[in-house]
Formats: structure tokens, sequence, C-alpha cells
């Protein structure tokens, strides 16, 4: 598959935008996988006016694709499913993103698996190469591009990812079949660096930018990059984001998206009020995500979310001990009292039961 081939109604508004929400795992108290919840997660995702969904990603549990769990092709087909028939019947077009890792054998068959059960584009992540070199880096994007378009993937180190040099980032983005880059290094320096090397390729115009931030969601949304270049300055901007943060409050996150959008369209001042909200969205995410215990709670936080809204039925994860930290809980109390503007438990109330349905 190529990028040509994404239909062009989800291609233009992906060039423009949107929320891509991380798709968490439901499971039940037996830690089996729960269907049903899976469903209902996604369908708010899509009542909520998501643009995309990633699946089989950090927040689906890495340990999907471990023998006797074996729930990784599972879990990818039925959420192709879900969203190609409760878009088709919602009338949407919905960008389907799936998480493929490992070595490049793994993730040519993981990226092969994705095509074949309808997914647009593969979110490469490269942890599995922590001691690899940057051509071989380029080498394996390389081969996992023939076979369906990527979205690279600069995660963070403390989950798991690795340190990728500008050098790196410069090279990726010659490669064609690159639709996009999530850059969550959770630092400044490094996200700068990916948007410099876009620039400087030339890819400014094919490769779209996407935060994976958390920590500074609204700051990387309103900002405009210019980077200077041998062809002269550049432009660029971070149009959307492919979030764990946005699988929660996720309607919110729409709404916040489309005012930055229209701000941008408009050319009007950032008004203050904008940037407190970004301060309050950043306080929120260190409740769900856990830094102060290094993000072990980062998972079980956002679960925690889902099951106070009913989309859940607990926080379970196929890691027995990746459970909410000390004191997590009062933490994600603290900001719902503080930010009740931030949350979206109305409209989920509100359809929850229509979403729950078999």
């Amino acid at each position: 598959m190529k990028i040509g081939e994404i239909p062009a109604v989800i291609r233009e508004k992906i060039k423009r935008g949107v929320v891509i929400p991380a798709l968490p795992l439901a499971l039940d108290a037996d830690r089996k996988f729960a269907p049903r919840y899976q469903k209902a997660i996604i369908r708010y995702y899509i009542d909520a006016g998501v643009g995309g969904v990633a699946v089989g990603v950090h927040s689906t549990q890495f340990e999907i694709r471990e023998p006797g769990i074996d729930l990784f092709q599972p879990v990818l087909k039925l959420a192709s499913e879900t969203i190609d028939s409760y878009s088709a019947a919602q009338g949407k077009a919905i960008l389907k993103v799936a998480g493929v890792c490992g070595k490049t054998q793994q993730a040519l068959a993981e990226a092969s698996f994705a095509r074949e059960t309808g997914y647009h584009a593969c979110l490469l992540s490269l942890a599995a190469l922590a001691k690899d070199d940057v051509p071989g880096l380029i080498q394996h994007c390389r081969e996992i591009a023939q076979i369906m378009p990527v979205i690279g993937f600069y995660l963070q180190p403390s989950v798991g990812g690795r340190v990728l040099p500008y050098e790196f980032w410069r090279e990726f983005a010659t490669i064609d079949n690159v639709l996009a880059i999530k850059m969550a290094p959770f630092n400044r320096y490094q996200t700068f660096d990916v948007v410099r090397a876009v620039c400087e390729a030339g890819r400014e115009h094919d490769i779209l930018l996407y935060t994976g931030n958390d920590d500074n969601i609204v700051i990387d949304l309103l900002t405009e990059y210019r980077i200077n270049t041998t062809a002269g300055t550049k432009a660029v901007r971070i149009v959307g984001g492919l979030l764990g943060h946005w699988a929660v409050w996720t309607k919110k996150a729409v709404e916040l998206l489309d005012q930055i959008h229209a701000l941008v369209d408009t050319g009007q001042p950032i008004p203050a009020e904008l940037l407190t909200l970004g301060a309050q969205i950043t306080d929120s995410n260190a409740a769900f995500f856990d830094p102060s215990h290094a993000f072990a709670g980062c998972i079980p936080g956002i679960h925690e979310v889902l099951r106070r809204q009913g989309l859940l039925p607990g926080t379970w994860c196929l890691n027995p001990k990746e459970v909410l930290s000390p004191g997590q809980s009062e933490e994600i109390d603290r900001v719902y009292r503080w930010y009740p503007h931030l949350n979206d438990d109305e409209f989920i109330a509100a359809h929850l039961n229509t979403w729950l349905k078999e």
C-alpha cells in the first residue's frame, strides 16, 4: 500500500490535522480480552469526532504480542472491523493506524498483517533496535515502508524508546511512503531535531508532523516553526496529535484542536487563556501518566479514567504488576476537581448504553 491508496477524504483530514487517540486494551477481571468494552471505547472515539485511531501501540500494551497472550491479531482485527462498521454508519472516514514493532522480521510480519486487515498506516517503533546504528535503522524503516505507509515514531526512552539523532531523522525524511512523524520524546530539543530534519529534506509539504508530547500538547499545536534551510526559510506546524492522553476526555480534545485550527486559519493572536489551558492539560497528564513514578502508572492511569466513566470494567493490565502508583488515584481526583471543564463525562454518560451494545 502506498500513501496515494489511502482514501482521499482521509488524506485531506489528516493533512489538516486530527485527533488520533492511542487505543487502550479492554480486559476483564481475569485479564482476558473484553471485546464489548473494546468496541465501546472505539465508538466513543468516533462519536467524539476523532480523525483516526491507533491500535497495537504502547497504550494497547506491547504484551499483546507475547506467546501465550497472542492478542495482537485479534485486537487489530476487531478494532479494524469496529472502526469500519461504526464510522460507515456515522458517515465518517477514520484513519486506521497499526502499531508495528520488533526487529525487521517481526515488524514486516506485523505490517503485512495490518495491511491485510485494512489499516492505512503503521506507527513504527524502533525500541527493539536499541543497539543498531543509523544506517541499520534506516534500512529497517525502508523495508517496512515497502509494505505500507509509515508514521515515524520518536518515543521517549523512559517508556522504551531510544534517542534518535538529527542525522537519523534527516535520512528518514527521504524515505518514500512516509506519511507522518509522531514526535514523543517529551523533549523540546529532540522535537526540534525532527522538525528541522523534515524541512532540510524538503519534505515539509509531504510528511505531516503530529505531536506525541503529552506534556506539551497545546504549545506544540500553537507553534509555527521557521526553519532556515539552504532552500530558504520554511514555515511548518505540528497539525495534530497521536496521543495516549487523548485516549480520555477525547471530545474535549477534538474541540481544543478545532479551536487551535480556527486561530491558525484567521491569524488571530493567541489568547492568554489558551496558554493557561495548556498548563492545565499538562497537569492533568501528570495525574494520568504518573511522571513522579517514572511513568509506571501511565497505562493504569488512563484505564482509571475510563473505568470511572464506565468505558472499562477495571484498570487491569496484562502485566499484573502494572497498577496505579501510590497516590495516583488521588491525583486523578484532584485534576477532576480542579479542571471540570476538561472532562467529557456528561457526553459519555449520554451515550454509554448505546456504545456498550453488542
